[in-house]
């Protein structure tokens, strides 16, 4: 039998409180809202292992169609445990990394609504300008800006 090969990655999944603010947050980003739905029943929760599950997703995709967050507000069961205040070396999915084209522009208007940054926006070689922040979801992502853009 013929080993099967990894074709793509869908999507990156993320346990939100509020779907609209993670919703706002990530458009502030630059992702655009591609669908918002209700999940539910017996089949979705075969999926993930909880049994009957109603959840809230949203789809958010990149500028250039390639790449998906999963947006999801559980309603049914509750959500458990809160790891957004996790600090960066927590075990686990931590955060995903966005390129954009000015960060300091993005970081001052995503901090003027409420976000914070983690540390600073620090310069690496002659490549990238980088940071982190955390969003009012408390989603922490990592920004980049390439430097020599061409």
């Amino acid at each position: 039998m013929a080993k099967s090969k990894l074709l793509r990655m869908d999507n990156v999944g993320i346990v939100v409180e509020s779907l609209d603010k993670a919703i706002h947050f990530f458009s502030e980003i630059g992702l655009s809202l591609e669908g918002r739905a209700t999940i539910e029943g017996e089949w979705a929760g075969r999926v993930t292992g909880l049994k009957n599950q109603r959840v809230e997703i949203a789809m958010m995709v990149t500028p250039d169609g390639h790449n998906r967050l999963e947006l999801s507000k559980f309603i049914d069961p509750p959500t458990i445990a809160d790891h957004r205040q996790a600090p960066v070396n927590a075990l686990g999915y931590l955060r995903a990394m966005f390129t954009v084209e000015d960060i300091e522009e993005l970081v001052e208007r995503l901090c003027q609504q409420g976000a914070q940054l983690v540390g600073e926006i620090v310069q690496y070689a002659d490549a990238y300008k980088l940071c982190y922040i955390r969003g009012e979801e408390g989603l922490l992502v990592g920004l980049a800006e390439a430097l020599n853009k061409q």
